[in-house]
């Protein structure tokens, strides 16, 4: 348990509850703050939870260990296993080909987000997202809203808060890019591209207007807006050095035909993309299963092991067949079928909780029907992770009160080393913003 953390929480809450007045202006200012600052997801505000999350320094660097171990690992697997990785991980005959696309340099996944949740005794990892890690803006732009609320600027007075820098790492990783694959420009030209009608295109605007404080000219725009001219890829126009990609590759080949400019300039080395099309093996859920699987542990070392152990729980690909538990081997659909309580089951290439089946939510027939649905289609199943809940105040129509939720708390990692959070809180298993749950920002905290 991080002790200071949590006692700066306790004093925090006791603010809310026994300062008239700062309650008060929480109630009255929160919403409006949020709003002012397009901290929306959509139509619906992103943080409805009136109180940060707080890590102290030791605990940090804890994660920061940890991830970077667990990271390397992936990284290693990926230079090991080769073109088997892409079968292991069960990737598609159209996602293979762009996987051969050379962006330019060496790194699959330069920027990425482990996502785990807070449990009981310690953390643990239950995705990697590999390809458009999203949120450090949001967060960024909560630290700083949070920053001039009076409670924050009374909690200031017993414990020194300190930001973390997510967007400086992305710019710097972004530009490291370019500068790897040949680009020459100071301050090159940044696309943040992703459809129109996504519901994070607010955090877009806000990543834009980082880029532009620093100097680069930059633009959020949608993919189908871009031409391939005079051998560089434009919008509107302009030239562009980077894309920052924030669709999915299986976003892209249901348009593909209409990508064609974006497509063909990233193959022609005409534009900088990150991350890369070949970060999606990396990034399907299946990832994990390499990392779990007995056979594969001589690819990594002790420090590596010692982390896959403590911090990602045992998973595989849903399939007919045996497969490797806990030094043994046990068929799989009915080790699945018989231990529902204590497995999730999830598409091994989805995002927020679509088609997630929860095994202890669900009654023994609807499980049956889960594993079948698994069985036809592509899905991972993974142990059980137990989830510790903590104590969030929460502003409703009826003014703060306080709530149980889980804890998501996902490190950012650029270049395979940790900076800030993602950080989510719900009120069901599925912690995660699209299906329901909210953002709050992350603080490094220490007493004075």
């Amino acid at each position: 348990m991080d002790e200071t953390a949590n006692r700066a929480s306790d004093e925090w809450d006791a603010l809310l509850r026994d300062e008239k007045a700062i309650r008060q202006e929480v109630e009255e200012r929160f919403v409006a703050r949020m709003r002012d600052a397009n901290l929306t997801f959509g139509d619906r505000l992103l943080c409805p939870f009136p109180r940060p999350a707080f890590v102290s320094p030791t605990t940090y660097d804890e994660i920061r260990s940890v991830c970077r171990r667990i990271f390397r690992a992936v990284e290693k697997a990926e230079r090991a296993l080769g073109p088997e990785l892409l079968d292991r991980v069960g990737l598609l005959p159209e996602e293979r080909e762009l996987v051969q696309v050379d962006a330019g340099y060496a790194r699959s996944a330069p920027t990425a987000r482990l996502d785990s949740f807070l449990t009981t005794s310690r953390y643990q990892f239950v995705e990697l997202n590999a390809e458009t890690p999203a949120g450090a803006a949001y967060a960024e732009t909560l630290a700083e809203t949070f920053l001039e609320m009076p409670i924050t600027k009374r909690l200031m007075q017993r414990f020194r808060l300190t930001r973390f820098e997510s967007r400086a790492r992305l710019l710097e990783t972004l530009v490291g890019c370019y500068l790897e694959g040949g680009g020459t420009a100071a301050k090159p030209s940044i696309a943040v591209v992703d459809y129109d009608e996504v519901p994070t295109r607010t955090e877009h605007h806000l990543y834009r207007d980082f880029f532009e404080r620093n100097g680069h000219h930059a633009v959020v725009c949608d993919p189908r807006q871009l031409t391939y001219e005079g051998g560089r890829l434009r919008y509107e126009g302009a030239a562009i050095d980077i894309v920052y990609k924030r669709l999915l590759v299986n976003e892209m080949l249901e348009r593909k035909e209409q990508l064609q400019p974006l497509i063909r300039a990233v193959r022609d080395r005409a534009v900088t993309l990150v991350n890369p099309f070949r970060c999606k093996p990396l990034h399907k859920k299946a990832i994990f299963a390499v990392l779990t699987e007995s056979a594969l542990q001589g690819l990594f070392d002790d420090d590596e092991r010692a982390a896959i152990r403590a911090h990602v729980p045992w998973t595989r690909r849903v399939a007919a067949g045996t497969v490797t538990r806990d030094g043994g081997e046990v068929d799989l659909p009915e080790f699945v079928r018989r231990n529902r309580e204590h497995l999730v089951m999830k598409p091994n290439d989805e995002y927020g909780g679509k088609g997630v089946f929860i095994g202890w939510e669900m009654s023994d027939a609807e499980w049956d029907e889960a594993l079948a649905v698994a069985l036809r289609t592509d899905y991972v199943v993974q142990e059980k992770v137990e989830l510790s809940r903590r104590v969030f105040p929460e502003l409703g129509p009826e003014g703060i009160r306080f709530r149980d939720l889980v804890v998501d708390l996902d490190p950012y990692l650029f270049a395979g080393e940790v900076e800030g959070f993602l950080t989510r809180l719900s009120g069901t298993s599925l912690a995660n913003v699209t299906s329901g749950g909210g953002q709050v920002p992350a603080f490094l905290v220490e007493p004075l």
